[in-house]
């Protein structure tokens, strides 16, 4: 009966109601009354004489799009690559030795690998029309994996599309909001698009300086004393094996030490050392001899060494499991074409029988690192196995100079019949990587061709900077 009355009785509702309540309605009230004034005085038109029209258009000066490009932008001036891409290039119309592309073993004019990829076409098809986890997964992912994860000697792999959104999706996989990440300085552009998506709290230490990463440590574990919630910050340590941007390798033994000391994570990108690196072509774990289970996920592509496109990610079973749930890039993305995929298997069992190809390549790294550090114009900090070496003015000038004039040298070398470049960086990158000569070590050279190279690299550097560079 009381509810009743209340019903029908207004000051009944009102008895029942908070006054905060009351008040928070007259001030929504209010509020939507002065909005509905304020827009019904935007609609006022204000109008213009003619003439007062015709003054502001020609005042009027519009804002570019696009700022104003130089005239000599490397890009308004592409070279022009007429062949198929090998130990021999055809550049700007020059036949020239190939040491600027990622052609670490040879495997790009590998027939075995071709006459593969043409039987998966025929057999398959060329795409897999969608994603992993739902109809986009084919026999020879699996196959891939299972061979990955027994090369790499971990319990389990995960295969990507593409090696780019590999490593860019890992990371957020498990770094996550309000977690500690320590990373290196000279880190890829893949890791810092991964980093950017994580949210977490990112943490640079210098370029390979295992003494500054521990005094970042140090500074942390005080912090954490004053901080109750500090045993729940989960943190990590995001690494490369070979770095693309210096051709340097990390420390990983000190760097595993830290990790236990301090209890961080450790995610060490691959992408070059793998196929390259170690008496087997496992990487930076092999040629240091750390046990990779010390590692807690390691990163790679195919791209690189293996002459596929794709990537990959090997570990312990749960963590990958949890990426097959929270790769974005594995999830989303249609997966690896069978073709590529099978052109992967095919380039794994050729570095499984023939083990000396690695023997080789690391002979053809220390044969040019060696004679590239008797040029005396350029600095090579560059590991002497590392089949990617970056070559620096032995003098450091503004960016743009050194830039002006290693795209010099880069195109005399082509105009002498060498093949070697300027990496391209994009602007957005967190920081933009010393200009530099980028060269490329591959099997497939021979005594003669590293004389050339390095005779050639010489003759022409004196040409473009013997007027530049005042040697100490």
């Amino acid at each position: 009966m009381t509810s009743k009355l209340l019903f029908f009785e207004p000051m009944g509702i009102l008895n029942t109601i908070p006054q905060y309540h009351a008040l928070l309605g007259v001030f929504l009230i209010l509020w939507m009354l002065v909005l509905i004034t304020k827009r019904w005085n935007a609609r006022e038109c204000v109008s213009f004489t003619e003439d007062e029209v015709r003054r502001k258009l020609a005042e009027w000066e519009p804002e570019p799009l696009i700022s104003e490009v130089p005239k000599d932008h490397p890009s308004l001036h592409p070279r022009l690559v007429t062949s198929r891409v090998g130990k021999k290039i055809t550049v700007n119309n020059s036949d020239c030795l190939n040491l600027g592309t990622h052609n670490y073993l040879d495997f790009i004019d590998n027939k075995e690998i071709e006459k593969r990829a043409i039987e998966t076409i025929e057999k398959y098809g060329v795409g897999s029309c969608g994603p992993r986890g739902f109809y986009g997964t084919v026999d020879v992912h699996l196959e891939l994996e299972e061979r990955l994860a027994k090369f790499m000697e971990a319990e389990e792999a995960v295969l990507y599309s593409y090696g780019f959104s590999t490593i860019a999706s890992a990371i957020p996989a498990y770094c996550k909001r309000r977690d500690l990440v320590f990373v290196d300085e000279k880190v890829n552009f893949a890791v810092q698009k991964g980093l950017d998506a994580s949210r977490s709290v990112i943490q640079y230490f210098k370029h390979n300086d295992v003494r500054h990463l521990e005094s970042l440590l140090q500074n942390q574990v005080k912090k954490d004393e004053k901080n109750p919630k500090a045993g729940k910050i989960r943190r990590f340590l995001i690494v490369e094996g070979i770095y693309m941007n210096t051709g340097t390798i990390c420390p990983l033994p000190e760097l595993v030490a830290l990790c236990r000391k301090y209890k961080l994570r450790i995610f060490v990108d691959e992408s070059i050392s793998f196929g390259t690196l170690g008496k087997h072509g496992r990487g930076v774990t092999e040629f240091y001899g750390v046990p990779r289970q010390e590692i807690d996920l390691i990163m790679g592509s195919l791209d690189w060494a293996m002459g596929s496109i794709g990537g990959f990610c090997v570990g312990s079973s749960f963590i990958i499991d949890h990426q097959r749930l929270a790769g974005l890039g594995y999830c989303f993305s249609a997966s690896l074409p069978p073709l590529l995929t099978a052109a992967a298997i095919t380039s794994l069992d050729t570095l499984e029988k023939k083990p000396e190809i690695l023997e080789r390549l690391e002979r053809n790294c220390l044969a040019l690192h060696a004679g590239l550090k008797r040029i005396k114009y350029f600095d090579v900090p560059s590991l002497a196995q590392s089949p990617l070496k970056h070559l620096y003015l032995i003098a450091q000038l503004e960016h743009d100079e050194e830039q002006l004039l290693l795209e010099q040298v880069s195109r005399k070398c082509i105009e002498n019949n060498l093949a070697i470049i300027t990496p391209a960086y994009l602007a957005v990158e967190r920081e933009l990587p010393r200009s530099s000569i980028r060269i490329c070590v591959s099997v497939a050279l021979d005594d003669n061709d590293i004389s050339f190279a390095l005779n050639t690299l010489e003759r022409c550097a004196i040409e473009v900077l013997s007027d530049k560079i005042h040697l100490r």
